[in-house]
């Protein structure tokens, strides 16, 4: 498992020639808020594009750089075009807040995780209660239901089952390797 987080700020390379085309800045989700590529590059003060890589055309996710396949992968979007992200979009997944459909808000978006070459899709969200309480009793780890129609992934919150309360996990658990089961 991957998280996003430790994918921004990467440079991103080519894979044949070396070459260096930037840095991770964010990620682009779809509606269903599943990954199509990364944005290398965000619009400037005057710009109304944005540079991307689409994520089919990256092959690798190192610790210390992401290997893109070639250098024409490297898109102009308009920055418009980008209604969800991480960070920077119209939307942006990271502090949206998650809440049970009986209403009670289990913490913010911290960070998502997700299996890089298994799909796009997000398997679980690292949650924050604020910095005092991250301190305190340490971030959660909510794994991202089997059945996709059980969340709903809004512009201003994320909706899950009341059952989601008691299956979260500290965040330490969820770096573990039985975590696949």
């Amino acid at each position: 498992m991957i998280k996003l987080q430790q994918l921004i700020g990467l440079p991103v390379l080519v894979i044949h020639s070396g070459k260096h085309i930037g840095f991770v800045k964010d990620a682009w989700f779809d509606e269903h808020w599943r990954l199509i590529g990364l944005i290398v590059e965000g619009a400037k003060w005057f710009a109304t594009s944005v540079k991307t890589v689409e994520w089919a055309e990256v092959l690798t996710c190192g610790e210390d750089a992401v290997f893109i396949s070639r250098e024409s992968a490297v898109k102009s979007v308009k920055a418009a075009q980008i209604g969800r992200s991480f960070e920077t979009g119209v939307v942006k997944l990271k502090e949206l807040p998650v809440v049970t459909v009986q209403g009670i808000q289990l913490g913010r978006v911290s960070d998502v995780y997700f299996y890089p070459f298994q799909g796009t899709q997000i398997v679980g969200y690292e949650l924050t209660d604020g910095f005092i309480s991250d301190l305190m009793e340490g971030r959660k780890w909510l794994k991202a239901p089997e059945d996709p129609d059980a969340v709903l992934l809004g512009e201003d919150a994320i909706i899950v089952p009341a059952v989601s309360e008691a299956e979260l996990e500290p965040v330490a658990a969820s770096n573990s390797i039985n975590r696949e089961k």
